[in-house]
């Protein structure tokens, strides 16, 4: 069966810049003696997903042209055709050795172990304009926030850009076997027989209404007549340092699917009798090893690319999808700014938003809903804190199940008591 989508930037296959089995020992071999350019652990899942083509069509961390375009222009270009494109990607280096390098210089990329893991061939080094960044990435000139701060804390000054090779990714030992390749994505699609396929990013816990989306995407392409699939497609690289962490949040997510928990009591029972088949048949875990920006409408936007890459032929696009409000709590962006940047792109993209408002457990309907159909109502969700939430986990107590299913509160009770 073919591919559902193309890869991102008009590609037939994915980008490969990971070095074959057979060619390992003497590319380690190669590494020893060059200069060495380390590289963070945030960064290092971008160097991963460039090598096993996650972020095509780059073949490696962008030149000054390329990143400054993505700032200005949101696109990149291949083959004369614009693409869209909305944060830009470099590795970044200190001022000490971005002064020793020089472009057509081969370094051994290296991780916060000193372990080699790749090269890169450069082709240019540039200060790294923070100002610039933050204020195209994050539509704004206010720094009080966490996007913002990525840069800013970071004390290198410098950005490199080349074309790199790199080792596979090592598997982590707690959920390696669900972190897959984007070849890998797409044989699965293909041997599950999808012909629509709906990703559904996180990089929380779910409550309840927050699996509610996932629900409505696949629903609604269900109803339009495809045999389909939705994923649940956490985020596993680097987060805000108060998010639950990834061994944490990945144990809620196996408990949901393994206990086939997710969706019970909220799917459109009728729809799923109709197809004749049972609603978690459709449902998928795979976790995807990318940092988090905290962009909003432009990180929608590249959740979608990474997602068009690995197969996913559909995304949910939620209000406040990638969201992270000012330190005194107000809105950087309206809760609909990211749905809305799906109209407005200004290069090519082929996987297509399912937009979702907010959903919320409503005790007249007894199941989770959607807040614009219910609310006219007068009716009230059930609604809890989540200083409330966390208080209740520390004292061992379950949450109301509207809002949390008791699989995922118990992991995280278990977690956030043996802290």
């Amino acid at each position: 069966m073919p591919d559902l989508i193309r890869p991102h930037g008009g590609l037939d296959v994915p980008v490969d810049r990971q070095v074959p089995a057979s060619e390992q020992a003497a590319f380690r071999a190669s590494l020893q003696g060059l200069t060495p350019l380390p590289v963070s652990d945030a960064d290092l899942s971008t160097v991963y997903r460039i090598g096993d083509g996650g972020l095509s069509p780059l073949t490696g961390p962008m030149d000054s042209a390329t990143y400054n375009r993505v700032l200005e222009e949101e696109v990149i270009e291949v083959g004369g055709k614009k693409y869209a494109w909305t944060i830009p990607l470099a590795l970044p280096v200190d001022a000490e050795l971005a002064g020793k390098l020089k472009a057509g210089q081969t370094v051994a990329l290296v991780n916060g172990a000193g372990e080699a893991v790749g090269s890169l061939e450069i082709s240019d080094v540039y200060p790294w304009d923070k100002e610039k960044y933050n204020t195209s990435v994050y539509a704004t000139t206010r720094t009080d926030h966490p996007g913002a701060r990525i840069a800013l804390s970071d004390p290198r000054t410098h950005l490199v850009g080349g074309s790199l090779r790199v080792l596979p990714q090592p598997r982590n030992p707690h959920y390696g076997d669900l972190v897959l390749s984007p070849l890998e994505t797409r044989a699965l699609f293909a041997q599950k027989g999808f012909q629509r396929v709906v990703a559904f990013q996180t990089r929380n816990a779910l409550h309840r209404a927050h699996e509610y989306a996932l629900i409505v995407g696949l629903e609604r392409l269900t109803r339009e007549g495809f045999y389909a699939g939705a994923v649940l497609n956490p985020l596993v690289g680097e987060t805000k340092s108060d998010d639950v962490d990834a061994i944490t949040r990945m144990k809620t997510y196996r408990a949901l699917i393994d206990n086939k928990a997710l969706g019970q009591g909220d799917i459109d029972e009728d729809l799923w009798k109709k197809v004749g088949r049972p609603f978690s048949d459709h449902v998928l875990l795979i976790g995807l090893d990318i940092k988090m920006f905290y962009a909003g409408p432009k990180e929608a936007v590249m959740h979608a690319i990474y997602r068009q890459n690995f197969g996913f032929t559909d995304i949910v696009i939620g209000r406040k999808h990638a969201d992270a409000p000012y330190d005194d709590k107000t809105e950087i962006w309206d809760g609909l700014a990211a749905q809305r940047k799906f109209d407005e792109l200004k290069g090519e993209l082929l996987i297509q938003p399912v937009k979702v408002g907010f959903a919320a457990y409503y005790a007249e309907l007894g199941r989770v809903g959607l807040v614009e159909e219910h609310a006219p109502k007068g009716w009230k969700p059930v609604n809890i804190s989540g200083t409330e939430l966390r208080e209740k986990f520390r004292k061992g107590e379950l949450p109301d199940p509207g809002i949390m299913r008791p699989e995922t509160a118990r992991v995280l009770i278990e977690s956030m008591q043996g802290k």
